[in-house]
């Protein structure tokens, strides 16, 4: 009598997401209706502190060090196709509240150079100073090396890049309305 030979592990069936134990950082608010949801934002906490790391070894490198990833993020949107910016419209842009936080990431670049300020009336607008675009295209250009390079995209994978950022844009407006439904209970 001959025995089957066991399954290769890379053979075995899959079991549907539904069977599946999610992987998750919060197993108590993991919804029957959405364990893909508690999935989610398990990666995107990974992958956001993987970015945060990510942008401020890459502007260290640059030569700009100490920087928290909001400066490092600031810095990027100030010199943003080379327009000057408000204050409301860097925190607009970026979806922060906090005003002061993005406030102090402007005066700590400014301290270093990197930033301009400019005053009409009342009105203050921001621009990067012709270090800051330098730095800036000195992390594009490790960017390039480091990240980009090592990715080596394809056609499709680049497909599926535009579509998780475009699903990403979608669920952030839909955490933008629960926010607001939270904050009136």
């Amino acid at each position: 009598m001959s025995r089957k030979a066991p399954q290769q592990a890379d053979s075995a069936p899959r079991r549907p997401a539904a069977e599946r134990a999610p992987i998750v950082s919060s197993a108590h608010l993991v919804s029957p209706r959405s364990s893909e949801m508690s999935e989610f934002e398990f990666g995107l906490i990974v992958a956001g502190n993987a970015f945060n790391r990510w942008i401020a070894h890459c502007m260290s490198a640059a030569g700009l060090k100490d920087l928290t990833p909001l400066d490092v993020l600031v810095l990027h949107h100030v010199t943003h196709r080379a327009r000057d910016k408000r204050l409301a419209d860097i925190c607009f842009i970026m979806n922060v509240e906090d005003t002061h936080l993005i406030n102090y990431s402007l005066k700590k670049l400014q301290n270093l150079g990197v930033v301009g300020s400019n005053k009409n009336g009342k009105e203050v607008t921001y621009a990067s100073t012709e270090s800051g675009r330098s730095y800036v295209q000195r992390y594009r250009e490790i960017r390039e090396s480091c990240l980009i390079d090592a990715m080596n995209a394809d056609d499709g994978l680049n497909r599926d890049i535009g579509e998780l950022a475009r699903l990403l844009r979608v669920l952030s407006g839909m955490y933008d309305q629960a926010a607001r439904a939270a904050a009136s209970l």
